[in-house]
């Protein structure tokens, strides 16, 4: 989390980490500490393209086609990553994982459905905390591609 926080500070967004006294590993567990639509909550999912790492910001009600990622990258195959490819790319755990605060710039997408949240949660770097941000925010702090994921 504090690298998440510090990330944030650095990028130029506001510092809205909120930690929880339970878990929020998963969209449905964060929405429902959140009182907040599933569909709004940003997972932070990482994916195996051909040995380099992806994330893939998506909404917590979307299920990721990677071939139609892969499609539209004109990319090889795209594979959900293990959970030792996450930690050694993001230094966060899987169900924790941040948009933001990785050790080194990781390829981005973001699902262009979550546009229509005025506010978004993402992980904010462990099971405990997340943060609140708008689309656009999310989009210049993660330098990402717009692209539809499912």
């Amino acid at each position: 989390m504090v690298r998440v926080k510090q990330a944030l500070s650095a990028l130029g967004a506001e510092d809205t980490v909120t930690v929880f006294d339970s878990k929020v590993p998963t969209a449905a567990a964060a929405a429902a500490a959140l009182g907040c639509d599933v569909a709004a909550v940003t997972n932070s999912l990482v994916f195996d393209l051909e040995g380099a790492p992806l994330l893939i910001l998506a909404s917590g009600a979307a299920r990721v086609d990677v071939g139609k990622v892969a499609a539209q990258l004109d990319a090889g195959r795209i594979r959900r990553a293990s959970p030792e490819f996450v930690l050694e790319h993001t230094g966060q755990e899987v169900g924790g994982v941040a948009p933001v605060g990785h050790p080194e710039k990781i390829k981005t997408l973001l699902d262009e459905s979550l546009a229509a949240h005025p506010v978004l949660w993402a992980g904010a770097g462990d099971h405990h905390s997340m943060f609140s941000i708008t689309y656009e925010q999310l989009l210049r702090i993660t330098a990402a591609k717009e692209m539809p994921v499912r």
